[in-house]
């Protein structure tokens, strides 16, 4: 129920549509009831009750008449009909009847058509949130995150767990006034028609609830034993189409296609489980509803035949409200199936929404918009998990200078791009620009004063255009122009179908590997940040591709602060300084010329054109 409770804060600014909602569920609920109350009269008609009588009863005042509330609104009503049937027959006291029955059930309709209409708008906007929230959510969460986590019980989180409670927690709330209700005032009139039969009904009620909690216990645990299922499937299947190539090619497709089967027998399994669970909900209740049906029957006819305590119009009449219990209790004990399914949902929503950011602003974070003089690395620690990537490492990068970082793979070459853009936060040391720690940077102001070409070209399902305007929404087409073309982008976009508005498709498939490498190039000469990172631009493409992608690079870091994380030789020869790392440290460190003549670990990866 806590989760519930968390959930429906999201319901805050549609309260209005709320309060319409309960509004109009009352209405439902009272003329609902009233319609099954109003086929006494036409009972009373139609079998001609011996006890209708002529005399009005006589008003005693408020309390007198409040206290014998159902022997005065029983005398009234005989005493209505008696004149009615004299002066316009039984014919016309039938039909007055059924036209009030006809209006009460046409109120009642209206009055659920509008409390569904409102009730719409609350909870699409609940999920509108939700879904808004969990993205702002996905897209500041830090990279570590995702290191940890299965990509595909996200996007589970975002469709299948938000579906769960749209049709868990959110229908509850359909229901959570109008059936309630419905149960009070049918027991209300209950009660003014019997009181011995009312009270016999509550001896059942503990038992029935009993009965049905107990069958919905283990709901919750089951659904969330569904949905973390789902997110295993869906993690499968994004691994399949992400990785199609390799799984074609060293044909294992029978693997991967054992894998998913095997997750989806245990999914089969889970929902079989629940949903039997959830379907027993409706029978049960209904069963146990009949049963005391069947004892009220008996008894109120014990009232009726033996005892003479109870007119038999009453009696039918007191039977249709004790059914019209049933069809609310019922729908009651589902919701509370669905609750529990519902709640396991909530709480995977709620575990990432309230996952804690550890990469954040700090309370005193100030916006920095130039970069005038150095960056500067000091005694940094730093591990992913236990082992230490960087050991008390140590660089200073001053403005305008070109900074090679070269060494195998694992020796923490990445991880300084990952720190100095603050994907992760270093544990020892600092990194510090123009003497102010990027932690006391905001993060949007940091990242705004760097640009970053990575060795997997990251495009979107989008535009030529569009994907490079990332870093600069509001870029005119001229100046996206003028980026492709120091991109060396140009000739090749020209020639494309629709030029700048031709969509590249998923992750940029139309273009090879060198193109798309521009267009990312591109992005970066756009946005024109005054430090440009480099993670092994070129080192998956071939030749040529390499040629006009390292022209392109010259062109970008013209006049701009640059970290290049190298891997082949031809990157970083004329770069200002070249450290060389190995396990987290510099080993050597100077320029192209210098560290030759050293005769070094430099010297030996040259030889080796292994630069990673």
């Amino acid at each position: 129920m806590n989760y519930f409770k968390k959930i429906l804060r999201f319901a805050k600014p549609y309260k209005k549509f709320a309060y319409l909602n309960i509004f109009f569920n009352i209405l439902y609920a009272l003329f609902g009831t009233l319609s099954f109350v109003a086929l006494v009269p036409v009972l009373k008609v139609i079998f001609n009750d011996k006890k209708i009588v002529a005399t009005k009863p006589e008003y005693n005042g408020f309390v007198d008449t409040l206290v014998n509330i159902k022997d005065y609104g029983q005398n009234y009503l005989n005493y209505y009909l008696s004149d009615l049937i004299e002066q316009r027959g039984s014919f016309y006291a039938l039909m007055l009847m059924v036209g009030v029955i006809i209006s009460l059930f046409l109120l009642k309709n209206l009055s659920n058509y509008l409390a569904m209409f409102y009730i719409t708008y609350l909870r699409n906007g609940v999920l509108k949130d939700i879904r808004t929230k969990m993205y702002d959510k996905i897209v500041s969460l830090p990279l570590s995150f995702y290191s940890e986590k299965k990509k595909g019980d996200t996007i589970s989180k975002m469709s299948g767990d938000v579906e769960e409670v749209r049709n868990s927690i959110l229908s509850v709330l359909e229901m959570i006034v109008r059936e309630p209700l419905t149960i009070v005032f049918s027991l209300i009139f209950m009660f003014a028609f019997s009181t011995k039969l009312t009270l016999f009904v509550f001896i059942f009620i503990p038992v029935a609830g009993f009965i049905i909690s107990a069958i919905g216990k283990s709901l919750k645990k089951q659904s969330v034993k569904v949905q973390q299922e789902q997110g295993t499937f869906l993690s499968i299947l994004e691994e399949t189409m992400s990785g199609l190539r390799v799984i074609k090619a060293f044909t294992a497709e029978g693997i991967f296609s054992k894998r998913f089967s095997n997750s989806n027998d245990r999914f089969y399994k889970y929902s079989n489980a629940v949903l039997n669970r959830q379907n027993l909900a409706s029978p049960m209740s209904e069963l146990l509803g009949i049963i005391v049906i069947g004892v009220l029957l008996v008894y109120g006819g014990y009232l009726v035949f033996v005892d003479e305590s109870m007119e038999a119009s009453f009696f039918i009449g007191y039977i249709t409200l004790a059914y019209n219990i049933l069809t609310p209790a019922k729908s009651i004990s589902k919701a509370s199936y669905s609750l529990k399914r519902g709640n396991g949902a909530a709480e995977r929503i709620l575990e990432l929404l309230e996952t804690e950011n550890t990469i954040k602003d700090a309370p005193n974070a100030v916006d920095k918009t130039s970069f005038d003089k150095e960056i500067s690395i000091d005694k940094i620690d730093f591990k992913y998990e236990e082992e230490l990537v960087l050991k008390q490492f140590s660089l200073e990068i001053p403005k305008g200078k070109t900074v090679a970082l070269v060494g195998q793979s694992g020796s923490g070459k990445s991880t300084i791009a990952n720190l100095v853009t603050r994907f992760y936060d270093v544990n020892n040391g600092s990194i510090s620009i123009d003497g102010i720690n990027i932690k006391n940077i905001s993060i949007k102001s940091l990242r705004s004063l760097m640009g970053i070409v990575t060795q997997d070209s990251i495009l979107f399902n989008d535009t030529v255009a569009n994907n490079i305007r990332i870093g600069k929404p509001n870029a005119t087409p001229l100046e996206i122009e003028e980026a492709a073309k120091i991109a060396n982008a140009y000739e090749f976009i020209k020639d494309l179908p629709n030029g700048f508005d031709t969509n590249i498709g998923d992750a940029g498939g139309k273009l090879s590997g060198g193109q798309k490498q521009r267009l990312s190039i591109a992005r970066a000469v756009l946005k024109n940040p005054p430090i440009m990172i480099l993670d092994e631009a070129t080192s998956a493409l071939d030749t040529e591709s390499e040629k006009l992608v390292q022209l392109a690079l010259e062109n970008m870091m013209k006049n701009r602060t640059s970290i290049v994380i190298a891997h082949r030789l031809s990157t970083i020869q004329n770069a200002d300084s070249i450290v060389v790392m190995q396990r987290g440290e510099i080993v050597e460190q100077g320029t192209h010329q210098e560290l030759l003549a050293k005769q070094g670990v430099y010297q030996k990866l040259v030889e080796m054109q292994s630069f990673e």
